[in-house]
């Protein structure tokens, strides 16, 4: 009987492969063995993309001539530095007594990718089978129940054709556009920013990020502030603000700035004029019932927003943490876009919820479960919006496994810390909504509408465990009034607004709006229904912006982590404009990341995706050639 070879993509990995099968014993260089099983690994990319002069030595100096490169046939290398563990993962795949080869690398699109390259370049044994196993955590039944369910290599070979298009997609546009455009600019860009000379780095998602980037701080530099002016009745009982309505003399007028307010402080106090001695009455008092349910689960980018604004640190930050808490076996895998769990996950879910009762030793959580337990809260999520096996790709939510307490204790304070805003946000599913009274009313003063509303929270439900504090919560009581009264009126007072420019993003709202396309959502709900072809992955968004800060187009404020663009940037922004704008267009950035999850789920074929890009450079260096 021949033996069973697993590569997974780290060291760390292959030993929980080790543990949950049990072997112990021949520890050899760089692979472990027993008498059935071979488990070895990858250390991360060992196989990398040969540039344009390994295939003309003529091609390692920038002209024009020789742009587009678009090889025929590709090249790929060994990494030197890894060279040693990849003859042992090649001589291990070659093995006459090898029966099946388990690729067990990390469970997503680059991870397929760092494998098939390794098989690509090593040529394992033809007579040996090769299985796919994917997980969602690293628990031992997980890695088990991967490994008997391990699927044939081949049902993942879309997911390779998409792997490999998206590393050559970059790769394509990232050399000849930045070649190109550092022939034509380099030389005026190194005068503008007072350097002997400079080059241009362009990227897929990388340029159309700067561009949001810039755009945004644009648009706060040009912004003029503009005050108008509203109007606030106080009636003893409660204040109310003036809108404009059918009824008003204001109605349609030029003088009003919007709806509230008017463009000048004399049309304000005149209208204060009018109303003096007028009978105010109550015309309309609307009461109505509202609830709220807990927020959906974690995703990569949701947690990644959440850390920068708690914890004040960056998103690749926030995955190198949540990465670990997976390796810990504390939480489930940690690249997902998926913010709900599967009916599989959720008909099991009180294992998880068993295994934080029983192992997670914190008051302040284990409140909240004895609080599921007494209250008898329902754990059947089935029916409910945290299940939905078609938002799901290639993984759930990140949820904590309920499991791996063992290891909670040696792990740095802020990984605890947000490993429990993680298992705050899961437990939260389980409470019942919050509950709130909502009290409209409408004031009329000589045909003038004042408008008051209020909020009270009648049952806390998930706030309980969400709970929004903040040191000046005013508490806001019911308000008494009935249709037809009338009201005292103290007095009515003018306020001062003004327009407020935009907000620049922060190194944790970039992400979400690198999810949505380009767009800055802050309203939960209204997110998750956009929510399509975003621009990059789960997995590369916060290389992204690591990336942008490291070439220095953008800098990151430690403290409040709130993103600029250098001067650099700027320049490179206005060259990418006059030269390639749609470049800078997250529609179309995030319509290349929808073709290549289209050749992942077989919608269309990979050559039809090369074809599309071969041609998108090929008609770009058509034109700026010509316009140069």
């Amino acid at each position: 009987m021949g033996k069973n070879l697993i590569i997974t993509e780290k060291p760390s990995v292959a030993m929980e492969f080790a543990k949950a099968l049990k072997i112990t014993t021949n520890r050899k260089n760089g692979y472990l063995e027993s008498e059935k099983w071979i488990i070895t690994w990858c250390v991360g990319h060992l196989v990398t993309m040969s540039y344009p002069d390994k295939y003309d030595e003529n091609l390692k100096f920038w002209r024009l001539d020789t742009l587009p490169f678009i090889p025929k046939e590709w090249k790929y290398e060994i990494i030197p530095a890894v060279e040693n563990q990849f003859n042992i993962i090649k001589e291990l795949l070659k093995r006459e007594d090898i029966d099946y080869i388990y690729n067990a690398g990390d469970s997503g699109r680059e991870g397929e990718y760092i494998q098939r390259l390794v098989f690509m370049m090593a040529k394992p044994n033809p007579k040996a089978e090769i299985k796919r196993v994917w997980i969602d955590s690293q628990t031992e039944e997980e890695i088990k129940r991967g490994i008997e369910e391990a699927k044939p290599s081949k049902e993942y070979d879309s997911l390779s054709d998409s792997a490999y298009l998206r590393a050559k997609e970059d790769y394509l546009i990232g050399i000849n556009f930045s070649r190109m455009l550092s022939i034509i600019y380099g030389r005026r860009l190194a005068k503008e920013i007072n350097e002997d000379k400079a080059s241009i780095s362009i990227g897929r998602v990388m340029t159309c990020v700067l561009g949001m980037i810039v755009e945004r701080e644009r648009e706060i530099r040009n912004f003029i502030k503009v005050p108008f002016y509203k109007i606030v009745g106080d009636f003893t009982k409660f204040q109310a603000e003036w809108k404009v309505a059918e009824a008003s003399k204001s109605w349609q007028s030029p003088k009003l700035y919007n709806d509230s307010g008017f463009k000048n402080k004399d049309d304000a106090k005149n209208l204060i004029l009018s109303l003096k001695d007028k009978e105010a009455i109550v015309e309309e008092v609307k009461k109505s019932k509202q609830k709220e349910n807990a927020p959906l689960l974690f995703n990569l980018a949701e947690i990644q927003n959440e850390c920068t604004k708690r914890f004040k640190i960056k998103p690749d930050e926030t995955l190198e943490i949540i990465q670990n808490l997976y390796e810990k076996k504390l939480v489930t895998y940690p690249r997902t876009d998926a913010r709900v769990l599967s009916s599989a996950v959720a008909k099991v879910i009180n294992n998880n919820l068993n295994g934080i009762a029983l192992g997670y030793k914190d008051e302040e959580i284990q409140k909240y479960i004895k609080k599921i337990k007494d209250e008898n809260y329902s754990t059947n999520l089935l029916k409910t919006k945290y299940v939905n096996d078609s938002k799901i790709t290639d993984h759930y939510a990140i949820i904590p496994t309920g499991k791996g307490y063992e290891n909670l204790n040696s792990i740095p304070d802020i990984q605890k810390e947000v490993y429990k805003v993680i298992v705050k946000r899961f437990l939260a599913i389980f409470y019942p909504s919050a509950e709130f009274n909502k009290i409209n009313i409408t004031v009329n003063v000589d045909g003038e509408k004042f408008y008051a509303s209020t909020k009270i929270c009648t049952k806390t439900g998930y706030l309980d465990v969400l709970k929004k504090v903040t040191n000046d919560e005013e508490k806001v009581e019911n308000i008494d009034v009935k249709k037809g009264e009338k009201l005292i009126v103290n007095n009515y007072t003018m306020k001062e607004s003004e327009t407020t420019p935009p907000t620049r993003y922060n190194s944790g709202s970039i992400i979400l709006a690198m999810e949505n396309a380009g767009k800055l959502i802050e309203e939960e709900e209204l997110r998750e229904q956009i929510k399509g072809a975003g621009i990059g992955t789960s997995a590369t968004r916060a290389e992204i912006i690591k990336k942008l800060e490291k070439i220095k187009y953008i800098e990151i404020n430690n403290k409040t982590q709130i993103i600029t663009p250098t001067q650099k940037g700027e320049y490179i922004y206005d060259i990418v404009k006059i030269s390639m704008p749609d470049m800078l267009n997250p529609k179309l950035t995030a319509s290349w990341e929808k073709g290549l999850d289209m050749v992942a789920k077989k919608e269309i074929k990979a050559d039809v995706f090369m074809k599309k890009l071969e041609d998108y450079i090929n008609n770009k260096f058509d034109k700026l050639v010509i316009r140069k």
